[in-house]
């Protein structure tokens, strides 16, 4: 067998094995908030103590707070405690406000695909694949747009009056979410300026205004 071949498999195995979450082996697995166990997930409620209420939930019905933050966005999660029957689900639902000309930064979900539906506003929203190739796309309501696992991507509300709202999907129930501005300025530790300065090929002084910009 060639090491052409060899590689192929491989890739091909590993493929096999790459999926966001587990399938489930039940027909649901109600959150056990109370476990004191640590697992990849949570675990799972006796199935005869399941209730309607496990599979409902009223967190996306409210605005979030979109002064919280400089980027004037707010994200409300549907998670294991406020809707506890999504456990296994591999899904989660977000609630996205976004303020008069917010943004919600270039950011990425390391364990999840993102489909977003515009409901409210215009939203200029994108995103970088591994080449360094933008795409990009104005939605109005009723517009939806998917961005892929693990690349960077941003939702920004075109309208300087008016707030913007839309609701994502996203393939885990724990997607992960990393702001690139963030991850690269304000870590913990820092990461070193020299490393900073370089990566971006700016100054002391810049790096130390990022910072200070951006909270850290």
């Amino acid at each position: 067998m060639n090491t052409s071949s060899l590689f192929l498999q491989l890739f091909l195995l590993l493929l096999g094995f790459a999926k966001p979450d587990p399938d489930p082996l039940q027909d649901y697995c109600i959150a056990d908030t109370k476990s004191p166990l640590f697992l990849n997930g949570a675990p799972c409620l006796n199935p005869r103590l399941a209730l309607s209420s496990h599979f409902i939930t009223s967190a996306l019905a409210k605005p979030g707070d979109t002064k919280a933050n400089p980027f004037g966005f707010s994200v409300i999660l549907t998670t294991l405690a406020n809707l506890p029957g999504i456990n296994t689900m591999g899904i989660t639902m977000a609630r996205v406000d976004i303020a008069a000309e917010g943004l919600v930064p270039p950011h990425s979900h390391p364990r999840a695909s993102e489909v977003t539906i515009c409901l409210q506003g215009v939203l200029l929203v994108g995103f970088v694949d591994t080449s360094n190739r933008l795409f990009t796309q104005q939605l109005q309501p009723g517009d939806s747009f998917v961005f892929p696992r693990g690349l960077i991507h941003y939702l920004y509300n075109l309208d300087s009056r008016k707030p913007a709202l839309a609701i994502s999907g996203l393939s885990s129930q724990n997607p992960g979410a990393q702001i690139a501005s963030r991850a690269a300025f304000v870590s913990n530790p820092f990461i070193p300026d020299r490393v900073l300065e370089k990566a971006f090929q700016i100054s002391r002084n810049d790096v130390d205004k990022i910072r200070r910009n951006l909270g850290g």
